[in-house]
């Protein structure tokens, strides 16, 4: 064995033992040191506290939070697909007519063709892949600019939606179809006035959260990056699962597992892993980050792009079936501005203008500030105009923070 190879093992084998010991205890050192990050997660806190208390307490009641991740939910899977598109220097205006089209074409065949509610889903999924098809040849072979395509394809799918539901709106769906959205799992495995199941995997995720972001801190260390300090580590992992478990706790006691929360979660977790630990994903920030180097760097950027945008009209297609099963049918009107509210999300949870940072737990938390913010101010009954005006300030703010941060970090260089 080389001298370089028993220095990678020595470093390998004593790397969990480092791991108790290594890092730094000094919170404003390791929050500033990533602060577009952890800023949003601090920003989440403190507004579910806010409105917890504005609402006096009714925000993080078992039912309210139960309609929050029922309400919400689509917005969330689009805030998935828009923050990979906006890493790679993209944006897609047109998400809001494809859920309608996907959407119409399922009403159209489940309820006036009396076809299966599975062969309706699959419809409207394959459209939204045909679709994001079809803005990836513009973008990625033609040349045009996403704005533009997207653009004109927000009027081009809004028009289509019009023309399958012949301005008219289809419903009702049959009730499989309606539990896509509005389902849930309970009294799979017993429990006393709360379903246990629900308790059983969000243990599982604390689980599987906690070994994950045990070995992301042994590679850093492995690697000789800054970490934590393992008391600070510790106490971050106990905050994170009694968050979950507190909102697990809750869910329990309402209705039980959403399984629409069962899709957005698969969603997250898959995506996440393949922005952060796949080829494909590396190369999507690399084209955002400096599309010269990426090309330089042998990145098949063409062929990228056209899956990204593959991959939008795919969980448009998803946020399509979750909508009209949520509403029970198709309307014309149906996803009037979710890309405004996808973008705010993916911009809210870290993404940079210019592209190449962003990640899709950040979009989610993103998502959840908005969505926490809608449901606290219609629970105090804050008129529709003050909320808008509230999100738009809370949006240009995202940006101006983003920017700040583009300073602080070309200030200290």
């Amino acid at each position: 064995m080389s001298t370089t190879e028993d220095r990678e093992a020595t470093v390998a084998e004593s790397a969990p033992a480092a791991a108790l010991h290594a890092g730094t205890s000094d919170p404003r050192m390791l929050i500033m040191r990533n602060l577009r990050q952890s800023g949003i997660y601090i920003a989440f806190v403190v507004i579910v506290a806010l409105f917890a208390v504005l609402t006096d307490g009714v925000l993080l009641s078992p039912g309210n939070l139960t309609n929050i991740v029922l309400q919400y939910s689509y917005i969330l899977v689009l805030a998935i697909g828009m923050v990979i598109l906006i890493i790679a220097g993209h944006i897609d205006l047109s998400v809001g007519s494809i859920v309608a089209l996907t959407g119409a074409v399922s009403a159209v065949l489940v309820i006036q063709h009396g076809q299966p509610w599975a062969v309706g889903a699959l419809a409207a999924i394959a459209v939204g892949v045909a679709v994001g098809a079809w803005h990836g040849i513009w973008v990625a072979f033609v040349g045009m600019p996403a704005f533009i395509v997207t653009l004109a394809g927000m009027l081009l799918f809004r028009g289509l939606t019009l023309q399958v539901l012949d301005n008219v709106s289809l419903s009702p769906f049959p009730t499989a179809y309606q539990k896509v959205a509005s389902g849930f799992l309970n009294g799979l495995i017993g429990g006393n006035g709360y379903d246990a199941f629900t308790l059983l995997i969000a243990a599982l995720a604390v689980g599987g959260y906690t070994v994950s972001v045990f070995r992301t801190r042994l590679a850093r260390i492995r690697y000789e990056q800054p970490v934590e300090s393992f008391p600070l580590f510790v106490a971050r992992v106990l905050l994170v699962a009694a968050i979950v478990m507190y909102f697990a706790w809750q869910l329990a006691h309402a209705r039980g597992l959403p399984i629409v929360l069962i899709v957005l979660a698969v969603l997250v977790i898959a995506y996440g892993l393949v922005t952060k630990s796949s080829v494909f994903g590396r190369q999507v920030y690399a084209i955002g980050g400096n599309l010269s180097a990426a090309m330089l760097s042998g990145v098949k950027v063409r062929k990228v792009n056209f899956w990204i945008f593959v991959n939008m009209g795919f969980l448009a297609g998803v946020a399509g079936v979750i909508y009209s099963s949520r509403s029970n049918g198709a309307q014309p009107a149906a996803g009037n501005m979710f890309e405004l509210d996808a973008i705010a999300a993916a911009f809210i949870g870290g993404a940079a203008v210019a592209g190449g940072v962003g990640t899709v737990v950040g979009a989610v938390v993103g998502g959840l500030i908005m969505a926490v913010m809608s449901n606290g101010m219609q629970l105090m009954g804050v008129e529709q105009s003050t909320q808008s005006v509230v999100k738009g300030l809370v949006l240009l703010l995202a940006v101006a923070f983003d920017i700040y941060n583009k300073r602080r970090a070309g200030a200290t260089r």
